[in-house]
């Protein structure tokens, strides 16, 4: 398990009471390794990006947010508070 645990690896806000654990190397690809993160932003993630594309990646935060779709999103929810939910909407 990598960095903090009271914050979310991919917001950096601190964490609810619904916490999930996300495979930053998926775990179809051999990871093992997981971080903590919020729901929202653990279905953004997925919603944005395929498996493939993960295991393509370098296994750090800073890597997806480089992807702008989920650096957007990362500014849209930093003001929101730990708990906040919202419906995640699916790639078209």
């Amino acid at each position: 398990m990598a960095g903090d645990e009271r914050e979310c690896w991919l917001c950096a806000r601190p964490l609810g009471r619904k916490v999930e654990w996300h495979h930053p190397v998926p775990k179809s690809r051999g990871g093992r390794e997981t971080v903590p993160l919020h729901p929202i932003c653990h279905r953004t993630i997925h919603v944005t990006l395929s498996n493939a594309q993960l295991a393509r990646m370098k296994p750090e935060a800073s890597a997806l947010l480089a992807v702008e779709e989920i650096a957007r999103f990362v500014r849209w929810v930093s003001g929101k508070p730990p708990d906040f939910h919202a419906p995640t909407r699916r790639r078209r």
